[in-house]
């Protein structure tokens, strides 16, 4: 039996169908409502899918459940701020690789160093900013990855190193960030003006119960800046 004209050319154009790739999703996290409107009518705009966070612990859950392809945040932010959220992001092995972009108010170059070196923010854009320049930054880090990807650079080999080199990381242990953590922050001074320091929160992590570790963070009154303090090591040091 003769098969049908055009019968052949219809099957394989339906077995090479081009699949449709996913969309880049992108978590903006800042407490101002307006603010992350407009960065989702620029994303939207540019085909990608925005999740949104007003705070730090709604942002670090929503990226360790799953990790976006890239984190637009602000520094100031309730509960948990951007340097901590920064911070506790480059830590989990989920996301050490994700790309971060702070977009702040904070215009002081302690807290632009902060979020570059201390925090581990890849850029850093200063307000006010147009959504041109956020978009513009958010394309130049998402292909600086997929470049780092592709050469097999350091960046990011660190999601992708030899399993026998990794530290071996229970996947019953909770890491968490908490108000009352297992041991009790101590009451310490501001380094540079000797005015207590206000305690905010800390973090819970480490590879197992077993070997866990606890930061606690400070806050000076005075405004000399934010600080951690590491039980392990019983040193304090300044992240901004």
């Amino acid at each position: 039996m003769s098969e049908q004209p055009g019968s052949d050319l219809h099957s394989k154009s339906t077995s090479q169908a081009p699949v449709a790739a996913r969309p880049v999703r992108v978590l903006v996290v800042d407490p101002d409502a307006d603010t992350r409107a407009l960065y989702r009518e620029v994303f939207h705009a540019n085909g990608w899918d925005i999740v949104e966070a007003a705070d730090g612990r709604e942002a670090l859950a929503k990226a360790l459940a799953r990790p976006p392809a890239l984190v637009v945040t602000e520094v100031r932010l309730p509960f948990l701020d951007g340097y901590a959220l920064c911070d506790i992001l480059r830590r989990d092995r989920a996301t050490t690789a994700v790309p971060i972009l702070v977009v702040t108010a904070e215009a002081r170059s302690v807290g632009i160093d902060g979020a570059r070196k201390v925090a581990g923010a890849d850029a850093v854009l200063i307000k006010p900013t147009t959504p041109e320049q956020v978009l513009a930054e958010t394309r130049r880090l998402l292909s600086d990855r997929r470049d780092a990807d592709r050469s097999g650079s350091p960046a990011a080999l660190r999601t992708a190193e030899p399993s026998h080199l990794r530290p071996r990381l229970s996947k019953s242990f909770a890491r968490f960030v908490t108000t009352t953590p297992p041991a009790s922050p101590p009451q310490l001074v501001c380094p540079s003006c000797d005015e207590p320091l206000i305690y905010e929160h800390s973090y819970v992590g480490g590879v197992s119960a077993k070997n866990a570790e606890q930061w606690d963070r400070y806050l000076c009154p005075a405004s000399c800046g934010t600080f951690q303090y590491r039980h392990r090591t019983r040193r304090l040091g300044r992240t901004a």
